[in-house]
């Protein structure tokens, strides 16, 4: 009986799976249109008043896009403001929606990565994944990695699409 030889193990691929940056944290949309007078206008007052109210601690631990899905004007400031309030309870706030907060988190991650340790290396990175992974992190890792990996791949260790491949560099023979 012949011998079963695992290719994908002797191939030297490190496999670089993007869901493992995939923060467990609850997220949640803070939607401004709640504080809006008449579904319009944000009053300064009214709207400070409600800051200083407000249980915060509700936020404990939690991811939060900071909008307002309303056509309204709202302030710069506003959004400002409900970042402070929110800075000392969320483990995360950004301005936008759920798909801007996913974006920051997986960004925040990837910028941990040390590119050094990917240094002349084959480097998959894995396509599939049971929590969503942003398209703008797979764009992003890729520029994190391309000044230093010797080949860049996407998919599988047994099905990859090759990405980026460094070019060889020949060095002149010398004069004799």
């Amino acid at each position: 009986m012949e011998e079963i030889i695992n290719r994908v193990a002797k191939s030297g691929l490190i496999s670089l799976d993007l869901e493992e940056y995939y923060h467990q944290g609850e997220r949640v949309v803070y939607d401004l249109k709640d504080n809006l007078f008449m579904g319009l206008i944000l009053k300064e007052k009214d709207f400070r008043e409600f800051l200083k109210t407000n249980d915060w601690s509700q936020y404990t631990g939690k991811n939060v896009a900071v909008t307002c899905t309303e056509d309204a004007i709202v302030p710069t400031w506003a959004y400002m403001l409900l970042a402070l309030q929110l800075g000392p309870y969320a483990h995360t706030v950004v301005f936008g929606d759920i798909n801007d907060l996913e974006e920051k988190m997986f960004f925040d991650a990837i910028n941990q990565i040390n590119p050094e340790d990917y240094r002349d290396a084959r480097v998959v990175v894995k396509g599939c994944s049971k929590h969503p992974v942003p398209t703008a992190a797979y764009v992003e890792i890729t520029r994190k990695l391309q000044p230093v990996v010797q080949a860049l791949m996407f998919g599988e260790p047994c099905s990859t699409v090759p990405l980026y491949k460094r070019a060889k560099i020949t060095l002149p023979l010398p004069l004799s």
